[in-house]
């Protein structure tokens, strides 16, 4: 007789934070997927519940604890009707605030920072057993990567793959190297035998991971370390794999072999996310950023000299302690002088434990306001122009999805912009997967509109050609 199938149990993750914290939460999943645990789409009703923070921005603290008083009625309504809600939280504010969590909230059933997900069988089977929260903040011996399952459910089209962990780095702001620990990289081997795996279950485009992720040197195939740059002319080589992305950089890893794979890789797509945080040497240095303003403009230079058409994207900080009026003119200059295509900019927000937190010269809230606002307004500037450039461009575009209007699928450009086409006589789910090329018709304050041309239009590679007047 067969025995029959248990039923299945409902897992919902929400995920706070960098595509890092995205990739955990699928494997989280994976992970639980054996256990009997199928997704969610919402945490009502869910058998677990598992929240992935994030302790980068602003206010993390805050939304988790709101985000776990509105879960606590959920969970008494699970118990009520005779059932469990294991609920979990994850990620970096689980790493630096783990006996805070379960202080303020002491429904939370377990509590785990970001190396330690591959234990969740165990700890599940703990909570389950055992009355009060079970905490793993430690950080372990063993690598998680070691002890995931080869089974992963399929990413689509566009995947992410962590090839390495941790910062050695010790900026003055930033909580990463206390909360994810020292920079790892996986084995070579591991990270390719995974990116075959994505590319069999359909992905055309895989973005590499990392909180420094050109900092990588893991174990090459046949002993000795690669670097990036390495592994990604060994990953350009897998059948079925068009294009390739890495984030994020540090200045102080980009080395001269990696500039140069951008002009020798030609699915290495033409966008580099490589923050900078201040165009002032004075705070650069403030930060233990470890290069000057100068510095990023000569890597700049070097990235453009080899691949042209690369566009980048970087991070800003408004307001770091002792940041003068001064040092903010600086980094309006340096914006000037880049010309960013993308950046993401922040006012500067003290962090628990890190050295700028204690930092003298504190600046008012109002101040760093109105410089937050002076560096958006001139980045956003730049980032219209940029997408206005492209207007009457020929490019390759991989599709990733269908529109938000009827026959409409959607995409991203070589530079990251999201892209949208009239799929015409293709049904636009039928255009999933696909890398098609693409004129830009149109151009919208967050996408590019796009007509799809004859296969034999573009060739085989993507380019960057102004279309015919």
């Amino acid at each position: 007789m067969t025995p029959p199938v248990p039923p299945r149990k409902r897992l919902f993750v929400k995920t706070w934070g960098c595509q890092m914290n995205v990739y955990d939460s699928a494997r989280m999943a994976d992970v639980l997927a054996p256990l009997g645990y199928a997704p969610a789409e919402t945490p009502d009703g869910a058998d677990m519940v598992i929240l992935n923070t994030c302790h980068i921005r602003e206010k993390a603290s805050e939304k988790l604890f709101s985000e776990l008083g509105r879960l606590r009625g959920a969970k008494q309504a699970k118990e009520a009707e005779g059932g469990r809600m294991v609920l979990a939280v994850a990620g970096c504010v689980a790493q630096a605030e783990g006996a805070e969590i379960t202080a303020r909230s002491p429904w939370v059933d377990i509590v785990l920072g970001p190396q330690s997900y591959h234990r969740l069988p165990e700890m599940v089977a703990r909570a389950t057993r055992a009355a009060g929260a079970v905490i793993e903040t430690d950080f372990p011996a063993d690598q998680k990567f070691d002890h995931l399952p080869e089974v992963a459910a399929p990413q689509g089209p566009v995947a992410f793959l962590t090839i390495q962990e941790g910062c050695d780095k010790f900026c003055s702001f930033c909580v990463v190297p206390y909360t994810r620990g020292a920079e790892y990289s996986r084995p070579a081997e591991a990270v390719l035998a995974e990116a075959r795996r994505l590319v069999a279950q359909g992905a055309r485009e895989i973005a590499l991971l990392g909180q420094n992720v050109n900092a990588y040197h893991g174990e090459g195939l046949g002993g000795g370390s690669w670097t990036l740059a390495r592994l990604l002319r060994e990953m350009a080589e897998i059948p079925g794999l068009a294009r390739l992305r890495y984030t994020t950089s540090h200045p102080r890893d980009m080395d001269d072999d990696l500039i140069a794979a951008h002009g020798e890789i030609p699915g290495l797509m033409p966008f580099l996310h490589l923050p900078v945080q201040s165009g002032s040497d004075k705070v650069l240095k403030a930060m233990n950023r470890g290069h000057t303003a100068d510095d990023y403009r000569r890597i700049a230079d070097k990235l453009r000299a080899a691949r042209p058409d690369l566009a980048l994207s970087s991070d800003f900080i408004a307001g770091h302690p002792g940041e003068t009026e001064a040092d903010h003119q600086d980094t309006l200059r340096l914006i000037r002088d880049i010309d960013f295509a993308l950046a993401f900019s922040f006012k500067y927000s003290a962090r628990p434990g890190t050295p700028a937190a204690g930092a003298p010269l504190q600046l008012p809230e109002p101040e760093k306001d109105r410089r937050l606002q002076e560096i958006q307004s001139l980045l956003r500037d730049q980032q219209d122009a940029f997408n206005r450039s492209r207007l009457g461009l020929r490019f390759d575009v991989l599709f990733t999805g269908t529109g938000r209007h009827p026959g409409q699928a959607a995409g991203r450009s070589p530079w990251l912009q999201p892209v949208h086409a009239d799929s015409g006589e293709h049904a636009p789910a039928s255009l999933i997967g696909r890398v098609l090329p693409c004129e830009v018709t149109s151009i919208h304050p967050n996408s590019l509109g796009v007509r799809i041309l004859p296969a034999e239009a573009t060739g085989d590679h993507p380019s960057q050609e102004k279309a015919a007047a």
